[in-house]
């Protein structure tokens, strides 16, 4: 008899429903989220299906059933209403809501790339982030400097101009300095780990003959972006990436709004630096002649939010039909 296990997922503990096909609870009861505890309480269980809804913690418990042979599927939280707008909402009913939902085939699931995907993306996401927090520290350099109305030098963190700093005898500059040159030697790492995949990688290297992409940019797309062959056409690519505008229609109106910002912000974030990169390198090509025109009407911050869906429909095109960026 198939079974379905519903299961909400915190932090340090989880709580498990289990279900026949019937709807019939056969199980249910809150365990640790450790190894040990979806050990103890899927011991006796041999075959199931199991659905959790997507949270910052559900990777581990994920590939675990994973790796045992358990379908496993996760849930869209946004989608998932019935958890959502429930009037009472405890560990208990969520659990329950899931595990019905999944015996019923109704459960909206979320896309989980395959795990040599996810390594990827936790590769480039590890440096985003410590540039940010490097980014950070720089800022708080410039910030001491002109609480002390000390005019700021043209490039303060070049090898010449640290030891200068240094020679200013601040205490929060001198460690500022020696925390960045910490982080430069980690950032350091990582690019060179990330352009070694890069040149590994075909799509990579075909999204590399795009003026302004560079190695970081182009795995950092693919990680996001996942299988290209999963989206029917560019507008569901554009779509998942949060690209297009919000609709509001009522009756006979309808209006656009801005855009819907869901999906992956770090790819949303490399696609319009990738644009700024590409108006410095390339002068006439459809991207940047649209780019243009649209500046001179919204401005130069939409257009380049704009711009930036029309070149990931171009990556579209470009991994699908396996060609090389045409000006």
């Amino acid at each position: 008899m198939p079974m379905y296990v519903g299961l909400d997922v915190h932090k340090k503990v989880c709580h498990a429903t289990v279900m026949d096909e019937r709807g019939e609870i056969l199980r249910e009861g809150k365990f640790e989220n450790t190894r040990w505890g979806f050990e103890e309480f899927f011991g006796c269980i041999d075959d199931a299906e199991a659905a959790m809804e997507a949270s910052y913690c559900w990777q581990p418990a994920y590939e675990w059933l994973e790796d045992r042979g358990y379908g496993v599927k996760l849930a869209h939280p946004l989608k998932t209403r019935v958890i959502a707008e429930a009037k009472i909402k405890t560990d208990k009913t969520d659990s329950e809501a899931l595990a019905h939902l999944l015996r019923l085939g109704w459960l909206p699931t979320s896309y989980v790339p395959p795990r040599k995907v996810r390594d990827l993306r936790e590769l480039v996401r590890l440096r985003t982030y410590l540039v940010m927090v490097r980014t950070r520290f720089k800022n708080k350099v410039h910030a001491e400097l002109a609480k002390r109305w000390i005019r700021p030098l043209r490039d303060p963190f070049t090898k010449r101009r640290k030891s200068q700093l240094r020679e200013l005898g601040i205490l929060t500059i001198d460690n500022c300095l020696s925390v960045m040159e910490t982080l430069d030697e980690r950032i350091a790492e990582l690019s060179k780990l990330v352009k070694e995949k890069a040149g590994e990688s075909e799509d990579a290297r075909l999204l590399m003959t795009i003026p302004g992409v560079g190695y970081f940019s182009a795995l950092a797309i693919l990680a996001e972006m996942g299988d290209i062959r999963r989206f029917p056409n560019e507008e569901e690519l554009c779509s998942y990436a949060g690209l297009v505008p919000s609709v509001h229609q009522s009756g006979n109106t309808r209006w656009l709004g801005r855009i819907t910002r869901e999906g992956s912000g770090l790819l949303r974030w490399v696609l319009v630096e990738c644009i700024w990169t590409h108006l410095q390198n390339a002068d006439d090509t459809s991207l940047t002649r649209f780019f243009w025109r649209t500046a001179k009407r919204r401005g130069k911050r939409v257009a380049a939010v704009a711009t930036a869906r029309k070149l990931l429909a171009v990556i579209y095109c470009m991994l699908t039909r396996r060609e090389v960026f045409r000006a």
